[in-house]
Parts: structure tokens; sequence; C-alpha cells
């Protein structure tokens, strides 16, 4: 595997879309681009919020992505636009410390927080002045990452616009600390899928150090992908900073329980690691250890010895310090339980039993389970759709993304696929006239995508 992301020389001509977005970017700049960046959106197809707690997950990229064209100059400016109207045009000085306003998360500010990761690691005083005008296939707040695609996107096309050099795990590592800007705790899955992706491959990744294995999914099933068309943008709620704080203080609890020093533990794994214990064992331990009634900040302070304010600030981020009750043995009973199913999903795929397609598929669904009743994070409308997909030939089918609205992932026999299609559009989408207008970019099937790439015209 190259270590920076590739650049491809590419003509513009046999390609429909780099074409439209090059003649939209002339008329808007009266000049041609100097260079495109892409970068895909990805399908999880298990291993959910586990990623922030330290633990594998099993995602591979999708073809729909995120593309950018960018001329470099002396303006002084940074100028985004978007094909999509309705996204409006932002520009910002090349100089001084560039603002991300964490209450208004709107496109660009994604977008900034790529550029401000690049900046800061290269202690930039001053960027390239550029004009980018993006284009996004990742139909937005739908699980399917179009935001981080969108922050590394930025990333790689601050880091060529200045003429710097970094490795597509760099890259990964900077775009997943640097998304923290728009208040999303997100663990960074999503941001290194998007560099490290092959085409033809899922991908097994892990965390510190960050590493990226092949998982060859079996021949006789593609994944569908499905759209419940209910968005939740990370960013904009508490849902899913709740469940990181949540998993957070379970870290520290069960760590205290087994007199472990807890002041340097914030991640479940750091908890597994530290008893040198299987992820069977830490499954018993929450069960012995937290009670399924939710703890209130008051039991919390008491076991852990804190004060409500060292509460507040330790272990809340801004955006959760209203809630008063905590799902601990839940949250920590899936994460636990889901990093076993990701380790599973893979031996299966590495040593392809004759059932190998319904071990996956039964894997899938014990995740969604898992994500609806322990985590909490699926909604009516995506648990109707994963219903109607079993039902539609699905050997397996899980919420994936955040979750809380979003998409559906299904495995699927090869010889069920245009049954399963026509099955899901007549009773999902069909009926309501908003899901209908939506379905062609809602339903499809998605083979494993490669990562971010520069494009030249030639």
């Amino acid at each position: 595997m190259a270590t920076n992301p590739p650049k491809v020389r590419i003509e513009i001509a046999a390609n429909e879309r780099l074409q439209n977005l090059k003649k939209a970017f002339e008329k808007k700049h009266g000049e041609s681009p100097l260079f495109y960046a892409c970068a895909p959106g990805r399908v999880n197809l298990i291993g959910e919020h586990i990623d922030y707690c330290g633990y594998s997950v099993l995602p591979m990229a999708i073809e729909q992505n995120i593309l950018a064209a960018v001329s470099v100059n002396n303006s002084g400016t940074i100028t985004l636009a978007n094909t999509n109207p309705q996204y409006n045009d932002y520009s910002v000085p090349c100089s001084g410390e560039i603002a991300i306003d964490r209450e208004n998360p709107k496109w660009h500010y994604y977008f900034l927080c790529g550029v401000k990761g690049i900046q800061e690691k290269f202690e930039l005083a001053s960027l390239a002045g550029m004009s980018c005008v993006v284009d996004g296939t990742v139909p937005p707040s739908s699980g399917l990452s179009s935001s981080s695609a969108l922050v590394c996107c930025a990333g790689l096309v601050t880091m060529e616009a200045n003429q710097k050099s970094l490795s597509k795990v760099a890259l990964a590592e900077i775009c997943a600390k640097c998304e923290r800007y728009i208040g999303t705790e997100g663990g960074g899955m999503d941001q290194s899928i998007s560099f490290l992706a092959e085409e033809g491959t899922a991908k097994l990744i892990e965390f510190q150090p960050l590493r990226a294995t092949d998982v060859k999914l079996p021949n006789g099933a593609v994944f569908v992908i499905s759209n419940c068309c209910v968005e939740m943008n990370k960013a904009a709620s508490s849902h899913f900073n709740i469940r990181v704080v949540e998993c957070r203080i379970a870290t520290k609890m069960l760590a205290q329980a087994r007199s472990l020093d807890s002041s340097k533990l914030l991640k479940l794994a750091q908890v597994q690691t530290e008893l040198q214990a299987s992820l069977e064992e830490m499954l018993t331990l929450v069960d012995e250890v937290l009670h399924t009634e939710p703890y209130s900040w008051d039991e919390i302070c008491k076991v852990l010895d804190i004060t409500p304010d060292q509460f507040s600030t330790e272990l809340l981020s801004a955006n959760t310090q209203h809630v008063t009750h905590f799902k601990l043995h839940q949250r920590a009973k899936h994460v636990y339980s889901e990093a076993a199913r990701v380790l599973r999903f893979k031996s299966v795929c590495d040593s392809e039993p004759a059932e190998s397609i319904k071990l996956l598929g039964d894997l899938m669904n014990q995740s969604h389970a898992s994500c609806r009743d322990l985590y909490e994070c699926s909604c009516p409308e995506l648990d109707e759709l994963v219903d109607i997909c079993l039902k539609s030939g699905a050997v397996g089918s899980r919420l994936t993304g955040a979750g809380w609205g979003g998409c559906a992932v299904s495995m699927v026999p090869c010889e069920k696929v245009e049954s399963f299609l026509q099955a899901v559009r007549t009773a999902y989408y069909l009926p309501d006239p908003r899901k209908a207008a939506m379905e062609k970019q809602s339903l499809f099937v998605t083979k494993p995508g490669g990562g971010a790439t520069i494009f030249l015209e030639e």
C-alpha cells in the first residue's frame, strides 16, 4: 500500500462529473482548476460506536464521494463554493486563526476543519490562497460519513495547495483530530477508511497505532445501502456525544471496581488491556459491577470520589452538561459485545466456511439488535427499514453510521438482488411521496471503493 495519497492523471472530458465540475469552476472563477481532490464516504459493515472506545471496526469505502476542484492564488483568501445551491459560498482570510462555529455546523465549517488541521500540523502562519468548488454525491446526514469525507477532502486539498506531503495514516489522524473542532467526539474510523481504503476490499481498522488490514468479503453476496430518509447531524445534536460520555464514565467505574488507576483511562478498551482480560470476561465484569438502572450525577461522583465540578469539567463535553442520568451498563455491554462481533466477522471472512454468508448475516442482525436495545441509537424508521430488508431477502441488515436516522446496510445473496431492491422499493419508498422522491439516491448496491485521491488533468 502506497504511503501517500495517490496522484492520478486523468482525462477530464472522459468523466462526466469531473467535466461538469470543471465547467462550474470556470464559470465561477474564470479560470481552470489546478487540480481535483476526492475523498469517499464509507459504509461500516460492523463495529458501531466502538472506534472512540479504542476498538477495531470493519468499514469499506463506497463509490459516492466528495470532490473538489481547486486553484491556488495569491489572493490572501480561501474561497469556498458548492455545486449544490442550498449551500452558500463562504470565504476566509489565509492568515490568522481559522474560526469554526460549533454552535452552527454549516457545510463550510467542516471544510475549514480540514484546512485548520493542516495549518496547525505545519504551523503555517499564512496559507496559500485557494478557490474551491465542492461537489458531493454522499447523501448528507445519512450515516455514510459525508461530513468526514468533506473534512478529509479539505485536508488533502490544503496539503496539496501548500505543497506539503503527508502519509495517508498521518492525514487520517490529523483529520480525525481536527473534525472535533465542529464538536463531534468521534473515534477516527471515518477518516481512516477515507484515506486507507482500497478498491475491492473492506478493511479492519485498528487504532493505536492506526493500521488497516484487508478483509476479503465472500463472493456470493453484495451489500445494499438503504436510507431511511431521516437525517441526523451529529454535530447539531448531543445524542452522539452523550454516548461517548457514557462510555467514558463506564470506563472509570469499571477501572475503579478493579482498583486500577482510573485517572489515565478514558476508553473501555484500555480497561480490558490493563486487566489482560478477554472480551467475554469484560462482559461478565460489566454485569458484576454496573447496574442496569441509570446512574445519577450524585451516584457517579460518590463512586469515583469526585466533585460535581470535576464531573462536569473532566467527564462531560460542552453539549452534554444538561444530561442528568447515564446508562452505563447498557453502553458498556454493547461496546464489548460489538467488539467481539467485529473480530468474529473478520475471522469468518478469513476462513470462508461454507455457511459464511449466513454467519456474517447473523452477526449483522445481532449488531442491529444491540444498537437498538443497548445503545439506543436506532429510530423507528430505521427499525422498520431493517425489518423490511430482512423480509425482502437480506441475510443480515443493520443500521450503519451514528444512527438516529440515516442508512441501513444489508447483506443480500447475489441471486436475490433484483427482487430485494424491488421489494424494498415497494414496501418502504413508494408508499410515501417524500421517500419516493429520494429513492434513486437512497437505495443502491455498493462495492468496496478506493481511498482519497488527487486528480491532475492530462
